[in-house]
C-alpha cells in the first residue's frame, strides 16, 4: 500500500479494516448494532421512612438502593434521601425514597414530606421497647399531614439481635391489626433479610390501588408523571379530617 493512500491498513495478525480516515470499518451485522437508551420511567413514587431515633431508617434505605450497611450510622439531620428504579406489573417505577430524622426537634422540617408520599415506612426497633411504644405518637403524624390512600408498612428491624428482642412479633401484628390497611414485617438491614420485600411489596400495593386509567395513561398526562427532584419541601397541608387509627 502507498504511503498517504489513506484507504486500507493492516497491522499485525489482527487483521483490522480502516476507513479513510483512520476510522474502523464495520461491516454486516455489527455496522447495525446501535446501544438502545435506557427505557424512561413509567412512573414516580415517593416513600418515606419514619420511626424514632436508632431504629435503623437509613440502613434500611441504604441496603435497599446500595446494598451496603453501616455499623455506626450517625443520626439523620432533617431528611435525606435517595433513588432507586424497579420494575413491577410490567411498569418502571422511579422510587424516592426519603429518610426522615426520629429527633422530635425534626417534626416541623419532616412533616412536610408526608402529603406527597404514596407509601409510608413506620419502623421500630425490636430490640427497645421505648421505640414501639413510641408507634402511636408516629401515627398522629400520618394522621395529621398524611395522605388518607397512602400505604402504610410496620417494621420491626434488628431482627439480627433476637436474642434482646424485648418486642415480641405478636405484639407488632396486634398493633399492625388496629391500622386500616397496615402491613406488618420485621427484618434485619444488616443481615439484609426482608429489605428488599419491604419495598417491593410496599410498590405492589400502591401499583394495585392505582385505577387503570391512571396506569394506562401517557407519562405526560399521569399524575404520577416523572417531575423534577424537590430541593425544598412543599407547604404542609391542612390537617386530615379523620384518623385511621381505632
Amino acid at each position: 500500500m502507498e504511503p498517504g493512500s489513506g484507504l486500507q491498513r493492516r497491522g499485525g495478525g489482527a487483521g483490522r479494516e480502516f476507513a479513510a480516515g483512520g476510522s474502523p470499518a464495520l461491516s454486516g451485522p455489527q455496522s447495525r448494532r446501535r446501544k438502545q437508551p435506557p427505557r424512561p420511567a413509567d412512573f414516580k413514587l415517593q416513600v418515606i421512612i419514619i420511626g424514632s431515633r436508632g431504629v435503623g431508617k437509613t440502613s434500611l434505605m441504604e441496603r435497599f438502593t446500595d446494598d451496603t450497611f453501616c455499623e455506626a450510622c450517625k443520626s439523620t439531620v432533617g431528611v435525606d434521601f435517595k433513588i432507586k428504579t424497579v420494575e413491577l406489573r410490567g411498569k418502571k417505577i422511579r422510587l424516592q425514597i426519603w429518610d426522615t430524622a426520629g429527633q422530635e426537634r425534626f417534626n416541623s422540617i419532616t412533616s412536610a414530606y408526608y402529603r406527597s408520599a404514596k407509601g409510608i415506612i413506620l419502623v421500630y426497633d425490636i430490640t427497645k421497647k421505648e421505640t414501639f411504644e413510641d408507634l402511636p405518637k408516629w401515627m398522629k403524624m400520618i394522621d395529621k399531614y398524611a395522605s388518607e390512600d397512602a400505604e402504610l408498612l410496620l417494621v420491626g428491624n434488628k431482627l439480627d439481635c433476637e436474642a434482646d428482642r424485648e418486642i415480641t412479633r405478636q405484639q407488632g401484628e396486634k398493633f399492625a391489626q388496629q391500622i386500616t390497611g397496615m402491613r406488618f414485617c420485621e427484618a434485619s438491614a444488616k443481615d439484609n433479610f426482608n429489605v428488599d420485600e419491604i419495598f417491593l411489596k410496599l410498590v405492589d400495593d400502591i401499583l394495585k390501588k392505582m385505577p387503570l386509567d391512571i396506569m394506562r395513561n401517557e407519562l405526560s398526562n399521569s399524575i404520577l408523571s416523572l417531575q423534577p427532584e424537590p430541593e425544598i419541601p412543599p407547604e404542609l397541608p391542612p390537617p386530615r379530617p379523620h384518623v385511621r387509627c381505632c
